[in-house]
């Protein structure tokens, strides 16, 4: 078949093309305008957040004993939406990495806006663009601690903990304090964080190669000093930049230009968080680095609080909700999940220590997207607030959140409370293997990049760093960080130069002569060929760079002789910055082991229908919502069922799950002795327990084999089964 050769466009259409292209271009000068005063206004705010929400200050961190430039407000739910102070409060906490705060509370379909819809009480934990001198992590920890204290005082009648969500950053900072502090605390979302800084798929996420193709954290440190004892948020910007250069240096910028009669709204409303850049104290960010990014040492429990307290993530008691995004070069799945692997060697050891985690996998969604995106707002984290309950009182163990539309043939339909049903299948750890990860040989690499690290440290504090300071006056230090690109990116475009001043008067003119090319011009199309081959090309570009990152680093750091020179053990089988097993623990589990088997046949007839419904539950290897909406409707409405509160029925079913794991004929066995009351209780409790059952659709046949040993538990007969069924 013969090619078609291109079509020219006519004489007209390159002139309406390029009539459209210079007004497109005025009115993309306009928004770069329109911009710079935004980020203007925006830093000379008292307390610059990007919220769409109004909210009440409630506590000032600089306040504090230990002051801190954190702050704690309500947030005032908007008209048309009431919150229920019966339900836990949600505390969104936002990352401090080199942007200003807000990001939560973004817009309406955002995590704060999905909490209100859900009928809590929302707060949020901000902060302000400078840092108190001399604060340090663990004081933002200490006061992030006296802000929760604070949401629990202010909601006495709530049934359950706060709900806090730790978007990236803030995610790690919020459960260093929940293994310190969990009694604070009701489930934890973390959201995009990094836990396991060093682990990823070779090929892809190249961002943990940096540290040690840097030479480690001395850099780190050479910034803090040369911004005189600050660390330049924007540097952290930049760094994001950087691991995408085709949305940085041409995407971003095309969008806007090509879509100017539509873009420039949601453009300036990103860009005002984008740019709002905020600082640490240098001492703050060496912290970060050294404990974190290249030592990775939270999922091992080698970092400590002041008082000498190991911070162990096995400490914490609420359950903990993971959203990470395939999609997510910033914070791989790896990074956010494999500290599991770090910790537990099982799910068994998972149940050990009484814990519970939930995590959900998305396909493609970025970094950003699991905070801003509307879509995911309106399906993850609305399913999250909306069944934050669910959550709380699973039993202990590791589980994937799957959501499925609702639909209409669905069973039950008015037990779920949104568009998706949630359902927690229970997975193991070769479950998170298998998204890939590290190997031995990988983790040998890091821990020498780690131990680098560490003398290039060493060398540059004592051999540079006292020159650095003395020459950096407060004075030069101010003014390179106005200098800093970023920076200027805006500044250039500011009131205070003057070659911009024609640019506002030029594009009202356009504005009134407005004339976009008509959709079938041919040079549209061209233009967005050009496009396509730019990005292909930056992006070709970044594959290149990235392949050599890694080839160097595996290179530099798998060399048997620098390992050896480091001390770095290769015949070791045991993964560097693996958790350490704990003694007392194991003796404590033990003894909670034999409290539980003498319990079995303590309690009554509350405990006897929640271990049976815990049993039959058993044979299925999910819970979803409409299940645990026919408990709590069973809860509110049976009689003859004590009235619980939701953390004591949590308590009793995790008690009677364990008890079941544990030895499971005996638990079963102690069942009569739990509810010997008349039969009428007993076959209405049955159908009450048949009908949570059903809640989730219809049973199959090894369900309905164990319903029958229950009605013989019971003191029922099995035909009951039949004759519930039919």
């Amino acid at each position: 078949m013969a090619r078609e050769t291109p079509r020219l466009p006519s004489p007209f259409a390159a002139g309406e093309y390029l009539t459209d292209a210079w007004q497109r271009s005025i009115l993309f000068l306009d928004v770069m305008r329109r911009r710079a005063a935004r980020h203007e206004a925006h830093a000379s705010a008292a307390a610059p957040n990007v919220l769409d929400y109004e909210a009440e200050l409630v506590m000032d961190g600089r306040e504090l004993a230990r002051p801190v430039n954190y702050l704690l407000a309500r947030i005032v739910p908007p008209p048309g939406v009431t919150v229920d102070p019966a339900k836990r409060p949600f505390v969104v906490v936002d990352p401090r990495a080199g942007h200003g705060p807000g990001i939560g509370g973004f817009k309406a379909d955002s995590e704060i806006g999905v909490a209100l819809k859900a009928g809590h009480p929302a707060y949020f934990i901000g902060f302000l663009p400078d840092p108190v001198p001399a604060q340090t992590i663990l004081d933002v920890t200490a006061a992030e601690a006296v802000f929760l204290e604070k949401v629990i005082d202010l909601h006495p009648e709530a049934e359950g903990k706060p709900c806090v969500i730790g978007n990236c950053q803030a995610g790690w900072a919020v459960t260093m304090l929940a293994a310190l502090r969990p009694e604070l605390f009701g489930p934890i979302i973390l959201a995009g964080t990094p836990l396991s800084y060093w682990a990823g798929v070779r090929g892809q996420y190249p961002m943990r190669y940096s540290g040690g193709l840097l030479g480690g954290s001395w850099l780190t440190a050479l910034a803090g000093d040369l911004g005189g004892g600050v660390f330049d948020g924007a540097w952290l910007v930049q760094n994001f930049e950087n691991q995408n250069p085709a949305n940085t240096l041409w995407t971003k910028q095309y969008n806007l230009w090509s879509r100017i009669d539509t873009e420039p709204e949601r453009y300036l409303d990103f860009e005002q968080w984008w740019g709002g850049h905020v600082s640490l104290n240098a001492g703050e960010m060496q912290w970060i680095v050294d404990e974190l990014f290249v030592g990775n040492r939270l999922a091992s429990g080698e970092i400590r609080a002041e008082d000498g307290t190991a911070i162990d993530l096995r400490s914490i008691r609420s359950p903990i909700v993971v959203f990470c995004s395939r999609g997510d070069n910033i914070t791989p799945p790896q990074q956010a999940l494999d500290w599991i692997l770090d910790l537990y060697d099982g799910v068994d050891d998972i149940r050990a220590w009484g814990q519970t985690i939930v995590y959900t996998v998305h396909d493609r969604i970025g970094h950003l997207g699991i905070f801003v995106s509307g879509s995911v707002a309106r399906k993850e984290h609305d399913e999250f607030a909306s069944n934050i309950d669910l959550i709380d009182v699973l039993p202990p163990g590791l589980y994937e959140a799957v959501l499925t539309p609702k639909g209409e043939a669905i069973a039950n339909p008015d037990l779920v409370t949104g568009e998706w049903v949630m359902r927690c299948e229970a997975r193991t750890l070769d479950d998170i293997r298998a998204l890939g990860g590290n190997d031995l040989a990988d983790e040998r690499e890091f821990e020498a990049a780690a131990r680098v690290s560490e003398v290039n440290l060493a060398l540059y504090r004592a051999l540079a760093q006292p020159a650095v300071r003395a020459m950096v006056p407060p004075a030069l230090a101010e003014t390179m960080r106005r200098m800093h690109p970023l920076r200027l990116s805006y500044e250039m475009f500011g009131r205070k130069n003057p070659w911009t001043a024609w640019i506002a008067s030029e594009a009202e003119r356009v504005r009134d002569r407005r004339r976009p090319s008509a959709g079938e011009n041919p040079l549209l199309a061209a233009q967005a060929l050009v496009s396509k081959a730019v990005v292909d090309g930056l992006d070709a570009w970044r594959v290149a760079a990235e392949q050599a990152s890694e080839q160097a680093f595996h290179a530099i750091y798998g060399t048997p002789a620098l390992q050896a020179a480091l001390g770095i053990d290769t015949s070791s089988p045991r993964r560097p910055r693996k958790a350490a097993r704990s003694k007392l623990h194991e003796a404590l589990v033990a003894r909670r082991v034999e409290e539980l088997r003498a319990g079995m046949t303590r309690g009554g007839f509350a405990e006897a229908l929640i271990r049976a419904l815990a049993w039959v539950g058993m044979d299925r290897d999910h819970v979803d919502e409409r299940a645990f909406a026919a408990i709590r409707r069973l809860r509110d409405a049976y009689a003859a069922l004590p009235r619980m509160t939701l953390a004591g029925f949590k308590a009793a079913v995790r008690e009677q799950y364990l008890m079941l794991l544990i030895d499971e004929e005996a638990a079963l066995a102690a069942i009569p002795a739990l509810m010997p009351g008349p039969i009428a209780e007993r076959r209405e409790g049955f159908a009450a327990l048949r009908g949570v059952l059903e809640a989730r659709g219809a049973a199959d046949e090894a369900r309905e084999e164990r319903l029958r040993r229950v009605a013989a538990l019971f003191g029922l007969g099995p035909e009951l089964v039949t004759e519930e069924a039919s």
